[in-house]
C-alpha cells in the first residue's frame, strides 16, 4: 500500500498500533508509571514543566542516568538520546570536560555578580568563532532575545519588530505570532499573551523576500529577529539569495538584523553565521553553550555597542529591563569555556555531521523502499523528516505537514525500541559521543516503523 498524503494514512490501523504500543509501554515502565502518579499529587499533571506532558507515552519516562548519548530510566532501559534536551545537551550528557570544570567551579563559588577570568575567555573565543565585537552573557536564549530586542528598540527609538511565520524563538512574546490568509494574530497555544502580538509585532512567511520588504518599508521595524534555517516546525532552509536580501533589506530600512542561533548552531563550530557569512547586528545563543548548565550569551557589533553605550547612563543600568543577578555567574561561565574549548570542537563537529548524514541515508532509504512521500532534511549534525514529500519552503508549508497522531506513534514505535526522538517534532541530534552502532538502531527501527505502518491489516 503507498500513502500519497499524510491524511490517507489509514487511520484505523494507526490507532490499532498505537494502543499495541502503548501497552507496551505501560507494561515495560512500571517504576515511572509509580513515580508519575506519584508526582500528580504535586506537580501539575504530575510533570515539573507542562510540556513535558507531550512525551508519548501516557506518561514520561523518569530518568535514573545519562551519559554521552545515552540515558537510562528508573525501569533499567537504556535509551539512544537523539533529543539531547532538544538542543540544550548538543554537546553530550555530562561531558567530562565540561564536569570537572563545573566540580572545580563550584569549590570555588557559584555566583558573585563580579567577572572572572573565564568570562574574558568565552568571550573572545565568541569573537572568534562569529565574528562580532562585543558580548554579554544571560541564562536563557529567550533572555538573550529579550534583551536584544530592547535593546534595538532603544537606540533605534522604534516599537515594532519583524519575525517570520512559525519561528522558533524561546518564550519571548512578541514571537507568538502567526499569519492565517495574510492576517497577523496570535499564535495557537499562546498562553495569556500580555499584548495582542499584532500590535509589537510584524510577520512574514520566510522565503518571501517582497512580504520582508513591504513590511520593512513601513519604517516602525526596530528589529529582525530570525532564525537564519527554520527549525522548531521542521527544518525549513533559505533559498538562494534570501539572507542576501534579508540583510540589504533590513540596511536599507534601518531596522537592526537578530540572528538567533540557539538551534541552528548545529551546522557548524561558527554556527550558521559563519558558514555562510552572515552579518547580523546581533547574535543569540544559547541551550548548548554550557554543555547542559544553563548559559546564554548575545553579541553585537562595535557599532551598536557605542550607540548602547550612548542611550545608557551608569545611575539606570541596573534598572533598565537588561541582564539578571545569576546571569554572567561563575559557574556558567566554566561551563562555557570548558564546552567550547573541549567538547563543542571543529573535530567533533566533523564527527557529527557524518553521523547525521548516515541518519539522512537511512531514513531516505526506508521511504524511498516503503513508498511513503515523506522526506527528510538535514542542517549540520541536526536532521528531520516531515509528512510531505517536498521540503516546506516557508512555515505555513512546514506547519501544514505536521500530523501529531502520526507523529506520537512514530515517537511511541522508537521509544519503546531504545530511541528518543524529540517530543515537539521529529529532530534527531547527534551529539560528540553519538555513535555508528546508535544511528543503525535508528534506521532499523524507522524502517520496521513505516512498513507496520503501510502493511495491510
Amino acid at each position: 500500500m503507498s500513502i500519497t498524503t499524510p491524511s490517507s494514512v489509514d487511520r484505523t490501523r494507526l490507532r490499532e498500533l498505537h494502543k499495541r504500543e502503548q501497552r507496551r509501554f505501560i507494561a515495560a515502565h512500571p517504576e515511572s508509571k509509580a513515580l508519575s502518579e506519584r508526582a500528580a499529587g504535586s506537580l501539575l499533571q504530575g510533570v515539573p514543566m507542562n510540556w513535558m506532558i507531550k512525551w508519548p507515552g501516557l506518561f514520561p519516562v523518569f530518568v535514573q542516568s545519562s551519559g554521552g548519548a545515552h540515558f537510562t530510566c528508573v525501569d533499567g532501559h537504556d535509551y539512544v538520546d537523539l533529543c539531547m534536551g532538544d538542543t540544550g545537551a548538543m554537546a553530550g550528557h555530562s561531558p567530562k570536560a565540561t564536569v570537572a570544570a563545573v566540580t572545580e567551579q563550584l569549590k570555588r563559588g557559584i555566583t558573585t555578580m563580579l567577572p572572572t577570568e573565564d568570562a574574558l575567555w568565552v568571550g573572545e573565543e565568541l569573537q572568534r568563532r562569529f565574528g562580532l565585537r562585543c558580548w554579554q552573557f544571560a541564562l536563557t536564549a529567550t533572555d538573550a532575545n529579550r534583551f536584544s530586542i530592547r535593546i534595538a528598540r532603544e537606540i533605534t527609538g522604534r516599537p515594532k519588530i519583524l519575525v517570520f511565520n512559525y519561528c522558533y524563538h524561546g518564550s519571548v512574546d512578541e514571537a507568538f505570532i502567526t499569519l492565517t490568509d495574510g492576517v497577523a494574530h496570535s499564535r495557537r497555544g499562546n498562553i495569556g499573551p500580555p499584548v495582542d502580538p499584532s500590535l509589537t509585532t510584524r510577520v512574514v512567511e520566510f522565503n518571501d523576500i517582497s512580504a520582508l520588504e513591504s513590511e520593512l518599508a513601513q519604517g516602525d521595524v526596530a528589529c529582525v529577529l530570525a532564525e537564519p534555517v527554520l527549525t522548531n516546525v521542521g527544518i525549513v532552509h533559505p533559498q538562494r539569495g534570501f539572507h542576501d536580501a534579508l540583510r540589504a533589506l533590513t540596511r536599507k530600512y534601518d531596522s537592526l538584523l537578530i540572528i538567533d542561533e540557539t538551534h541552528t548552531i548545529s551546522t557548524g563550530v561558527g554556527g550558521y553565521t559563519r558558514a555562510f557569512n552572515l552579518e547580523p547586528d546581533f547574535f543569540t545563543l544559547g541551550k548548548p553553550i554550557g554543555g547542559g548548565i544553563p548559559g546564554a550569551v548575545y553579541g553585537f557589533t562595535e557599532a551598536v555597542g557605542n550607540r548602547i553605550v550612548a542611550h545608557t547612563n551608569l545611575e539606570d543600568c541596573d534598572t533598565g529591563g537588561i541582564g539578571g543577578t545569576l546571569a554572567g555567574n561563575a559557574l556558567s561561565l566554566a561551563a562555557m569555556r570548558a564546552t567550547l574549548e573541549h567538547v563543542l570542537t571543529a573535530e567533533a563537529y566533523v564527527r557529527m555531521i557524518g553521523l547525521a548524514e548516515a541518519f539522512t541515508a537511512g531514513v531516505e532509504s526506508a521511504m524511498v523502499h516503503s513508498g511513503v512521500p515523506w522526506h527528510v532534511t538535514r542542517l549540520g549534525c541536526r536532521a528531520e523528516y516531515l509528512f510531505r514529500s517536498e521540503p516546506a519552503r516557508n512555515g505555513w508549508e512546514a506547519a501544514h505537514a505536521a500530523d501529531f497522531e502520526l507523529d506520537r506513534f512514530m515517537h511511541l514505535y522508537a521509544l519503546n525500541r531504545g530511541i528518543l526522538l524529540t517530543p515537539f517534532h521529529n529532530m534527531a541530534l547527534m551529539c560528540p559521543d553519538t555513535t555508528a552502532a546508535d544511528i543503525d538502531v535508528h534506521t532499523r527501527v524507522f524502517t520496521d516503523a513505516v512498513f507496520e505502518l503501510i502493511a495491510r491489516a
